[in-house]
């Protein structure tokens, strides 16, 4: 199939997929004369393989190594792409704890405001900010 095919069974745009050949996740099978790139099913696997990689938070660079393990899976154990999920965890359970101190930090300096119409000079937001007052991460 032609990469417009490809395309529209993915529901990745074309450029996606033309980015996604140039960083090697798929690679055409072949061109027609007209210089028309032919990809097979295993690539609309790989493609599908890649949305659910994407879906549950693995970067690209991440999904190229998943992808290597997928073809290579007679030279890798189960334990090597576990520890590469067990790393993704380890990143999102950070980035949770520092969203939670964010929002923690900016429920502490919304409930400080008034929110009244008195001029923002004395906004206790604008103020917190300006001055790092007591707001950082503990």
């Amino acid at each position: 199939m032609r990469i417009g095919e490809l395309s529209k069974s993915t529901g990745f745009q074309v450029e996606t997929l033309r980015y996604y050949e140039k960083q090697g996740l798929i690679t055409p099978v072949s061109r027609t004369e007209a210089g028309y790139r032919q990809y097979d099913q295993e690539s609309l696997k790989q493609l599908q393989f890649v949305r659910k990689a994407k879906s549950v938070g693995f970067s690209l660079n991440e999904i190229t190594e998943l992808l290597t393990l997928r073809v290579e899976r007679d030279n890798h154990s189960c334990g090597d792409v576990k520890s590469i999920a067990e790393k993704k965890i380890t990143n999102i359970d950070k980035k949770i704890n520092e969203l939670t101190e964010m929002r923690d930090a900016l429920y502490k300096i919304t409930e400080a405001c008034c929110g009244g119409v008195e001029p923002a000079t004395s906004c206790t937001i604008l103020n917190a900010l300006d001055n790092g007052m007591d707001i950082e991460k503990k």
